[in-house]
């Protein structure tokens, strides 16, 4: 007889494809990819990462990262995410979420939310170690 690992975490989630990763990949702005897929992680991931890059104020970079982030939030719902439980760096369709929470942990800390900082670093760590190591 087979029972079920009551002492198991949540499976990992993995979100579906992001249509603007294509769009991005091929030398499609950022600006105009979040247009056109207001709802990708992905889109708002390369735009924040677009301003880091940039040199932008850190508010900006805040503010792309954390229209990601809740849009990664929605994402992961839409797909069975509990509010826990792992989301591997290692299914790419993952990344735009990933990105867009170490990227808002590094602006929240630049500009002086620093228990917002160590909670979405902590929060990436839960979600993938490998994106911790990656991206912070």
């Amino acid at each position: 007889m087979n029972f079920p690992d009551l002492m198991a975490g949540p499976p990992p989630t993995h979100l579906p494809a992001d249509v603007a990763t294509t769009e991005l990949q091929s030398g499609v702005a950022p600006v105009d990819v979040v247009r056109d897929h207001p709802a990708s992680p992905a889109a708002w991931a390369a735009l924040a990462q677009q301003a880091v890059d940039a040199d932008a104020d850190d508010v900006t970079v805040y503010a792309y990262a954390r229209v990601g982030y809740h849009r990664s939030l929605d994402a992961l719902r839409r797909n069975g995410w509990k509010g826990h439980g792992p989301v591997p760096w290692e299914h790419e369709p993952n990344r735009g979420f990933l990105r867009c929470l170490a990227l808002l942990a590094t602006a929240a800390k630049a500009i002086g939310e620093t228990d917002e900082a160590e909670r979405c670093a902590d929060f990436l760590r839960d979600s993938s170690a490998t994106a911790a190591e990656t991206l912070l």
